[in-house]
């Protein structure tokens, strides 16, 4: 029995690594790390086709993918703070401050939970 899980650990850890090589060689969080937000919402190709997406969304009444949105922004913005940057120093992950950052994940995911499935 303990062959079937050293071989079913080391094939779920293979296929993890295979899918964070595919990521890192694509070079998304290098790019998702040098986005100018400054840049990107003075853009008018951006800034026009996302207001009139927030617009019809709001035409539409659709509030929980408004929201939705909203935290997808408000998480972007703040993977690029200091702080976050702060969170592994020398290679060491920083504990007390990785808690608070759990903290709101978990927070926000409830929320989400609740959006979607508490209200009738």
């Amino acid at each position: 029995m303990a062959g079937a899980e050293a071989v079913a650990g080391s094939t779920s850890e293979g296929f993890f690594a295979k899918i964070a090589a595919w990521v890192q060689s694509t070079n998304v969080p290098e790019q998702v790390k040098d986005v100018d937000f400054v840049g990107l919402f003075t853009n008018p190709w951006f800034i026009v086709p996302f207001a009139a997406l927030i617009g019809y969304m709001i035409w539409k009444q659709s509030f929980n993918e408004l929201i939705i949105i909203t935290l997808f922004v408000i998480i972007w913005v703040l993977s690029g703070t200091e702080y976050m940057q702060t969170l592994v120093v020398d290679g060491e992950l920083q504990i007390k401050k990785v808690l608070p950052v759990l903290a709101g994940a978990s927070a926000v995911l409830g929320f989400l939970i609740y959006l979607f499935f508490g209200r009738s």
